[in-house]
């Protein structure tokens, strides 16, 4: 399975325009840990693509991403796609996370949220504006981005650092990580500006 299949496979079974980008933005994320961790880039960008490609057919922890795994089979996607699909929700599918590529999808999944909520609220609507500074503050703003889940994003954010990083890997540099790749996907992401010109 390559990019191009992918996105035709969440674009077939996502409408909603806030999910497409969150894929988005976690494919650029994991595309960018690849990179430092000298992983398979393509493996790793499909995980972020389809992490949540089946949420609107299967929108339950219960029945998400489990029940959507015999779809993605038949695409072809690879089983080690399908096993860091099925850890980011080890509560609803029992599968615990084994491999980095399993760590780094749980770590960028909900920072994305904080960065994407950042980026709306500017008058610019320009990821490339948003500073680490500005999602600090927000972080301590429970109000704020309310769906993402601060205390998990920092265990998340903290296995990711001990199995992959020696736990040298701090949460605000990840943050830091995860909104530069961000922000170099900003056209794609739609985040670019656009969204502020009307």
């Amino acid at each position: 399975m390559d990019r191009e299949q992918a996105l035709a496979l969440m674009h077939s079974n996502v409408q909603a325009e806030g999910l497409r980008r969150h894929m988005i933005a976690v494919e650029a994320a994991m595309g960018f840990y690849a990179g430092k961790l000298g992983a398979d880039e393509n493996l790793w960008r499909l995980a972020g693509i389809l992490h949540d490609f089946d949420w609107e057919i299967h929108p339950t922890l219960e029945a998400h991403p489990a029940e959507g795994v015999p779809i993605l089979r038949e695409a072809g996607c690879p089983e080690e796609v399908i096993q860091a699909i099925l850890s980011h929700n080890t509560a609803g599918t029992g599968v615990e996370r084994a491999q980095p590529i399993d760590f780094a999808l749980l770590a960028c999944d909900e920072i994305t949220g904080l960065a994407v909520a950042s980026a709306l609220i500017r008058p610019s609507k320009d990821i490339r504006d948003v500073k680490i500074k500005s999602l600090r503050k927000r972080w301590k703003e429970k109000a704020f981005a309310r769906g993402v889940n601060r205390e998990e994003a920092e265990e998340a954010a903290e296995d990711f650092s001990r199995v992959c990083f020696d736990g040298k890997l701090e949460l605000w540099e990840h943050v830091q990580n995860v909104l530069g790749a961000m922000q170099s996907a900003a056209a794609e992401l739609g985040l670019d500006g656009r969204l502020a010109r009307g």
